[in-house]
């Protein structure tokens, strides 16, 4: 009985007929995981791309003005949030503000006028007047400035649920990756870009 067993035992050691599925079995695992990871991070940093890309066009359009309404500014932050299709698990933050810096011995940094996109509903950003930050490169006394600040929480696909349906596991403990822009560009037609009804 053990002869036959020992005999049973070395002719399935020696038996190769199956080794290719046992091998695929523990390698296509490993390989489906590398190509979805590969395929999530490319679009993970095209999306960081685009968000870049959406500060830099509507400082471009904005600055191109001399002077604007806010019906106009939300038009082009609309414009802006159209870049990020066809990405659409969560949705971008757009803040435009105008910033005088004045021509006292000591300069104040103050917002002149400010808009946000948020949620796609469209409102006031900072009130006129409050004293905001630049960098000291562009801390120049009796200049105008216009910033644009974009701001997305990407979630990876794995994160996503459709129609805000519940999720569970890893998707409920990840909140989304931070992916922001901060642009300053001058006016170009003018001195400064005043919003009237803003």
């Amino acid at each position: 009985m053990l002869k036959r067993w020992g005999g049973a035992a070395r002719a399935l050691a020696a038996d190769r007929r199956g080794i290719a599925a046992v091998e695929f079995a523990f390698v296509a695992p490993l390989l489906l995981a590398l190509y979805f990871v590969t395929m999530e991070v490319s679009q993970a940093i095209e999306t960081n791309k685009k968000v870049s890309r959406i500060g830099s066009m509507v400082a471009d359009l904005i600055t191109q003005q001399q002077s604007i309404t806010k019906s106009e500014i939300d038009a082009i932050m609309k414009i802006g949030e159209s870049i990020l299709q066809p990405y659409n698990r969560s949705v971008g933050k757009i803040v435009v503000t105008a910033i005088d810096i004045t021509s006292d011995a000591t300069p104040k940094v103050q917002v002149a006028w400010s808009r946000k996109l948020v949620d796609g509903t469209a409102g006031v950003g900072a009130a006129k007047g409050t004293p905001t930050t630049v960098p000291d490169a562009l801390k120049v006394a009796g200049t105008f400035l216009i910033r644009v600040e974009s701001d997305l929480a990407y979630k990876p696909v794995i994160t996503w649920a459709a129609e805000d349906k519940p999720v569970l596991g890893l998707a409920a403990a990840f909140d989304g990756i931070s992916m922001n822009e901060t642009y300053y560009l001058r006016p170009r037609m003018s001195q400064s870009i005043g919003c009237g009804d803003c």
